[in-house]
């Protein structure tokens, strides 16, 4: 597995455990429809959480949640759409990103909630 595509699985992992200990129940990871995939969605009390993961080894070239860019949130946006359908949930969204930034061994991660609004 080439390195990007290992630290982005290490990244997720970290993120649900985060998740996990702030009270968030994991209902889906790595959930796709057509061509888009959304990395976790998750439910804390009645807010369905979708939460975009990146992770970045070096922050030279911008912050992680810099790279979330507004085809990713078009994509986004119709997939959990078509989960609520799916799903015949009646319940409020919120798009969340995850930014994991590794130096050296260390991981450091920030949540930021209502990150964007669907457009």
């Amino acid at each position: 597995m080439a390195e990007h595509n290992e630290l982005g699985k290490i990244g997720e992992e970290l993120a649900v455990d985060y998740l996990q200990k702030n009270g968030y129940d994991i209902l889906e990871t790595n959930w796709t429809f057509q061509k888009a995939e959304i990395d976790i969605i998750a439910q804390k009390e009645n807010i369905l959480a979708v939460i975009e993961v990146k992770t970045r080894s070096s922050i030279a070239f911008g912050l992680p949640q810099d790279f979330v860019k507004p085809k990713k949130i078009q994509l986004l946006v119709k997939a959990i759409n078509e989960y609520i359908l799916a799903n015949d949930l009646d319940t409020e969204v919120r798009f969340d990103i995850i930014a994991i930034h590794r130096k050296e061994k260390e991981y450091t991660i920030e949540h930021i909630e209502e990150a964007f609004y669907h457009f």
